[in-house]
Parts: C-alpha cells; structure tokens; sequence
C-alpha cells in the first residue's frame, strides 16, 4: 500500500472519530451503533477515495476534487439516513478538502 493511501485512511478513520463523536453527542447520546459505525465507515471510505492515487495537479483543483469526493461518498450515508443528517453531510465535503489539503502538505501526493 502507497503512502498516500495509508496515510488518507488513517486520516479519514481519525476524521471519522470525530464525525462519530460529534454526531453522538447531536443526538442527545442516543444514536444507535449501527449508525455511529456506518457514519465512521462512510469517513474511511472518503479517505480511500481521497487517498487514491491521483495525478498531480494545483492546488485549488487538488482541494476542489476533496469536495467533490467528500460531496459524493458522504451524499450516499445522506441520502441513507433519508436526508435527516445534513450536518454529517456538510462535514463529510469539508473532511475530503481537510484530507486532500493534508495530504499536499506532508507531501504525500508525489508519485508513488
């Protein structure tokens, strides 16, 4: 496994914690596990996409293509969840420039 990858998902599980937590705490502590790891899993998953080995390109497009990665895994936890969690899913658009911008800057986005 390449760097970037690895670093993107351990990024998005560390992300994925604090979307878990915040939500948690959101609902009043009564989300169910089912909800909580499928809102963690979701966050992973934007780190597997975001860390995918992308070719090399600005800045600005790097962290626009994280938003549009983030927007279209964390649209599908949105749409699951009947469109009731639209912080999750604004938070899930913010992670994917967070873990792009991340990545650009330990420099993980070389070639690999």
């Amino acid at each position: 496994m390449k760097n970037r990858m690895k670093a993107a998902l351990i990024g998005g599980a560390l992300l994925g914690i604090v979307c878990v937590v915040g939500a948690y705490v959101r609902s009043g502590f009564s989300a169910t596990p089912v909800f909580v790891f499928s809102l963690w899993y979701n966050r992973v998953i934007i780190g597997l996409v975001v860390g995918a080995p992308w070719g090399e390109t600005v800045r600005n497009k790097a962290l626009l293509r994280g938003a549009l990665l983030g927007l279209l895994v964390s649209f599908a936890f949105y749409s699951s969840t009947e469109f009731q969690d639209p912080i999750s899913f604004v938070a899930g658009i913010v992670y994917g420039v967070l873990l792009e911008g991340w990545l650009r800057r330990t420099g993980k986005t070389r070639k690999l």
